[in-house]
């Protein structure tokens, strides 16, 4: 048993700690390469779009294509890591709390409850890098707000901002926030079946709670934490969906600034 904890952290450590470092290099593979750092690739971001929408159409511009392509496979890289380090790190937390069940020893405990935050931390980065994965270009909006804007970038996005206010929009407009609402619709999807899962985990918990009373504390514990996140992933998943719904608003306070 040892010997499996022990293989099952180091594991779960180089995971986490390829999550960190590999995903800029893997994503850099496929066609186009990839960027030095955050800096140049907010640069490349900026300068594709500004041409991007000055060519008015639907289509994505081939400079931002091969942004936009760079950004899927890194958060498909960053998803897989990811996926892979909540499946270790769910198994990890399985044997140990079986081991505390058994022994007890607080070092243990603490240990599990150490192994839970981690879980739910890869839980959220898988969800958000799935949703990445799923409308890309959307989730690179956010770099044209930030930091200083030079003056060719910030003429356009005053007429994005002006366009998104306006019913009748331009194609690239348009495709911006149908791609925005791809997006949201990609979270209300992930949150509903991570709030269905909890829900199961959760009844089946508090069954063992009510029947194994030596397990009453962990049973308890976790059936609490479970209903828990399952009523945030129902949140999540009203919210997301009614900007789906709407997202042309949400848009535009996002280029404000304001969301």
């Amino acid at each position: 048993m040892r010997r499996v904890l022990a293989a099952l952290a180091a594991l779960a450590a180089v995971l986490a700690t390829a999550f960190v470092v590999a995903p800029s290099a893997l994503a850099g593979i496929g066609s186009g390469g990839g960027f030095a750092d955050q800096r140049h690739l907010t640069a490349a971001v900026r300068a594709a779009f500004v041409e991007y929408w000055r060519s008015g159409d639907r289509d994505l511009s081939p400079g931002l294509a091969s942004v936009v392509d760079y950004w899927f496979r890194y958060h498909l890289a960053k998803a897989l890591i990811a996926a892979s380090l909540l499946i270790v790190v769910v198994a990890l937390g399985v044997l140990l709390w079986r081991v505390f069940l058994r022994a007890g020893g607080l070092g243990t405990a603490a240990a599990g409850v150490a192994v839970t935050m981690l879980a739910l931390f890869a839980l959220l980065v898988l969800m958000a890098n799935i949703q990445g994965v799923v409308a890309p270009f959307a989730s690179l909006l956010p770099m044209l707000g930030d930091g200083a804007q030079d003056g060719e970038l910030a003429g356009t996005l005053t007429q994005v901002r002006q366009r998104l206010a306006d019913p009748q929009r331009t194609p690239a407009a348009e495709a911006m926030v149908s791609d925005f609402a791809r997006y949201h619709v990609a979270m209300a999807v992930i949150a509903t079946i991570v709030a269905v899962v909890l829900i199961g985990l959760s009844v089946l918990l508090w069954k063992r709670f009510a029947s194994d009373r030596r397990a009453r504390w962990v049973s308890g514990s976790y059936g609490v934490l479970s209903a828990l996140l399952s009523l945030a992933m129902v949140v999540l998943a009203v919210a997301n969906a009614t900007t789906a719904a709407d997202p042309a608003p949400a848009l535009l306070a996002l280029f404000n600034g304001s969301w």
